[in-house]
Order: C-alpha cells, then structure tokens, then sequence
C-alpha cells in the first residue's frame, strides 16, 4: 500500500467516532480515529508513527508535486530531497534521535531511498548494479528495510546493516518488498505469488512465514512495532482497500468510518496507528491517526 503514500501548519481534527473491530472468534477491540491532514494539500497520506507520537507522511500539493512531511504535534516540517522531486517519508526509528526513511525521483526519473538524520539527506541505492531503490523501515539500531530493482527489471527486499546490504526474497516469489523492521529484528514484506496476488510474510532471519489478513485477496503488510504487531492495508475480492491489524496473535479489519477505502500505514509500540482513507472510491486521500484497546 505504500504507493498510496506519497507547510507549514497542520489541519487537524477529531473524527470522534469509535469503531469496535472483529475477526472471528477473537475479542473486540475499539478504535478511535482521528482526522489529520496537511492545510492546502489536495491529498495526506501518512506512513509512520514513533513512540512519542511524531508521524511521517507525504502530502500532495496544489501542483500535484509530493513532499515529504514530519509532524510534531502541532508542528509540520516539509522534507524535499534537495537531489531530486517528489519525496516520500516512509517510515521513522522508534526511539531517541529520529531518522526518517524514503524515497524520492532522481534526475533520471527513477525512484531512489533516502536516510535523513541531522538535517542532511544520505542515498540508500541498495547493492551495486541496482537501477532504482526505496527505503522503508528503520529501527533503533539503524538497521535498515526497503526494495531495489536489478538490471533485468526485478524487485528485491533488502536489509541494510551499515554498508552491508543482504537481500530478501521470499521464496516462491517473483517481486518482493521489505517494508518494516523493528527493534528485535523481525522484518516484514509483501510480495508476488504465481498468480499475482499479494501475500505478506514475517521473516525472523532465518524463515519466512506467511501472514495474510483472513479471506484477503491481497495482503499488504505495512509495518511491525516491538511486540510484533503488525498493520497491514488489504484489498477484498472487489480490489477495494481495508484496514487490519494482527494484534497478540490475532487479526481485526478496521476502516475509516463511512470511507470508501482504508489503509494501515504506521504502528508504534503504545497502540498509535497511523494511515488513510478516502471518502468516495478513487477520490483524494485524508490522513488518520488511530487508538486501539
């Protein structure tokens, strides 16, 4: 769902609207949802959240350029890859110092990762002979997850530890993409089966086991906090998108309240869920912010 992720002030307001979300045979849980978007964007889409609540995200502006955005309470500090256009904040650390994970279009018009930390911007190409890349997970360590492209075309994980990339391919695949790491090392990716669809797996490094949402068509795993939960985006058998979270073992389907489509972006370890949605199918995006218990 990270293609639905793409200055100063933030519009925000409480949806005040609580949802209670079930899966079979598992206990509710309620979320509160509230509605966060950037004043004078045509569309927010919010990727991460911290742990003291700091989100990262892209906005659209009026000239339908993106810009990469941090926020912090009230606070909206605008990110612009000085090397290229169209920058997407993907995903922030959890703790202490921030750095922020991205991408953005380089001068040869291919997409491009970034590492921002300290006010300055580092490229992260993934391994030699790669022709495009994205970074999308942080930790704390500064282990860093994302995807690159080789010269055939295809799409590969990667897992960056200081200089050493150490790619990802799920089994079976034909295009995989690493998306979140947390703080034990759990790394988890979406990738293409046979037939096309997308399926999502934990991988622990060592294994890689399949988590899709129940009776999804395809499943997109987002990100992964400290106790190993994980939001996800996925599409139903009509290809419109939900919400889900796989919380202590179980999953529960979430969507924006009275939205024509929802994703689950960003999860941080204090039950915060950052994401979007969109009021009528292939219209503009909101940003949310969401807690559950």
């Amino acid at each position: 769902m990270k293609n639905f992720k793409l200055i100063t002030s933030v519009l925000a307001f409480v949806a005040t609207i609580i949802v209670a979300a079930t899966a079979a045979d598992t206990p509710p849980i309620t979320f509160k949802f509230t509605t966060t978007n950037v004043r004078g964007a045509i569309q927010t889409t919010p990727a991460g959240v911290n742990n003291t609540g700091v989100s990262v995200g892209q906005y659209e502006d009026r000239s339908k350029v993106f810009h990469g955005y941090l926020r912090n309470g009230k606070k909206l500090t605008t990110l612009d890859d000085p090397k290229g256009s169209n920058t997407v904040c993907a995903n922030l650390n959890p703790n202490g110092e921030i750095s922020i994970v991205g991408a953005y279009i380089n001068s040869k018009g291919n997409s491009e990762g970034f590492l921002h930390k300290e006010g300055t911007f580092t490229d992260i190409p993934g391994p030699a002979g790669a022709t495009a890349s994205a970074a999308y997970g942080i930790n704390d360590s500064g282990a860093i997850v994302g995807f690159y492209t080789d010269s055939s075309g295809a799409t590969h994980g990667f897992l960056l530890r200081g200089k050493t990339y150490t790619t990802l391919d799920v089994p079976g695949a034909s295009s995989t993409v690493a998306l979140g790491i947390n703080n034990t090392g759990s790394i988890v990716l979406f990738w293409v089966d046979s037939k096309g669809a997308i399926e999502s797996s934990i991988y622990n490094g060592k294994t890689y086991k399949t988590i899709n949402v129940p009776g999804a068509a395809s499943s997109f795993a987002e990100n992964i906090n400290s106790a190993g939960d994980i939001v996800y985006g996925w599409l139903d058998s009509s290809n419109v998108s939900h919400g889900a979270l796989l919380h202590a073992g179980k999953y529960y389907k979430f969507n924006f309240p009275k939205s024509a489509q929802t994703y689950g972006g960003g999860i941080n370890d204090h039950n915060v869920i950052v994401g979007g949605y969109q009021t009528k199918s292939r219209g503009r995006f909101s940003g949310f912010t969401a807690t559950f218990k």
